[in-house]
């Protein structure tokens, strides 16, 4: 057995993504606070929605925060990947809960449709706008880190619809004041809904690819097996498992099938020029081969235990 590690030093990293988190996360809790009393004063459902959608921003950071500390936990002789898939883990927490609060939207949007109120809609104005500048300063905090972590991919992804979701609430308050449109506030409630579920999808299908030990969609096994089995010496890859432990680790198991009994050193070369293949063209950064020579076991490239 071998294996090859190629980790970057992440720490000072995740020091930093952690205080954008905070201050993310108290950003949140003053705009849902400011939302809900300022949505029960002045009667409006898209600003109680949006309030609605910042709590659960604010759970959803909360989450991801807590994860993002508890992923650096050191591995142990019971937990050998240490707490590695809890960042995967909050993602998927985050996209569910993001589906449940649009449903919840949807049905209270249709049944204010129906019966629609007055709102005060300076009020509405006022907080929108607080909400749009608080958002959009976690939105900026967040969206580096988000490029290359699916944990703060869906805080930023929550955060960013928070900050449309604002938008829109503010054109209707200026509905409401100028037109008198109350109406416009189901529709946009609605609206943000099915945006949120549209978002939530995504995100929940990624993270469920990621817990299912998926192979990532950008690598194809076919052309990685006909790669490495060009190397000298190397008769068949097979039996092959690909799949993520976090975002910043690949992993890739298999047995390889050798053309003639070779010693380990120099099975160790053979295992140097796969492991760099590997990592080079694919980013694989976990590499685990078992060594067989004429061994009567199936040869496919995927074996149905």
């Amino acid at each position: 057995m071998a294996h090859n590690h190629h980790f970057h030093n992440h720490i000072h990293h995740y020091d930093k993504k952690n205080k954008n988190l905070m201050v993310s996360i108290l950003l949140n809790i003053f705009i849902t606070a400011a939302q809900v009393v300022g949505g029960l004063i002045s009667g409006s459902l898209s600003l109680l929605s949006d309030a609605l959608h910042n709590f659960s921003d604010v759970l959803s950071l909360i989450v991801s925060y807590v994860a993002s500390k508890i992923s650096k936990k050191q591995a142990s002789e019971n937990k050998t990947f240490g707490y590695k898939r809890a960042e995967i883990l909050a993602a998927f927490v985050n996209a569910s809960t993001l589906i449940i609060v649009a449903i919840i939207l949807i049905k209270e949007a249709i049944e204010r449709f129906k019966n629609p109120q007055e709102i005060e809609s300076n009020l509405v104005i006022w907080l929108a706008l607080l909400a749009i500048i608080f958002n959009g300063l976690s939105v900026l905090l967040l969206k580096k880190d988000s490029e290359h972590n699916i944990n703060v991919k869906s805080a930023y992804v929550h955060l960013l619809t928070d900050m449309l979701a604002s938008v829109a609430v503010l054109i209707g308050g200026l509905l409401m004041k100028y037109y008198q449109m109350f109406w416009v506030d189901s529709v946009l409630t609605f609206l943000i809904a099915l945006y949120l579920i549209w978002v939530g999808y995504f995100l929940l299908k990624t993270s469920t690819k990621m817990l299912m030990l998926f192979t990532p969609e950008n690598i194809n096994i076919q052309a990685l097996v006909e790669t490495i089995d060009a190397l000298p010496k190397v008769k068949k890859l097979h039996h092959v498992h690909i799949w993520n432990l976090s975002d910043y680790e690949l992993h890739l198991e298999a047995h390889l099938d050798l053309k003639e009994d070779v010693s380990i050193s120099e099975f160790d070369t053979i295992l140097r020029s796969i492991e760099t293949v590997l990592h080079e063209k694919y980013n694989i950064n976990h590499v685990t081969i078992q060594p067989e020579f004429n061994k009567n076991d199936p040869k496919e490239i995927i074996v149905q235990d």
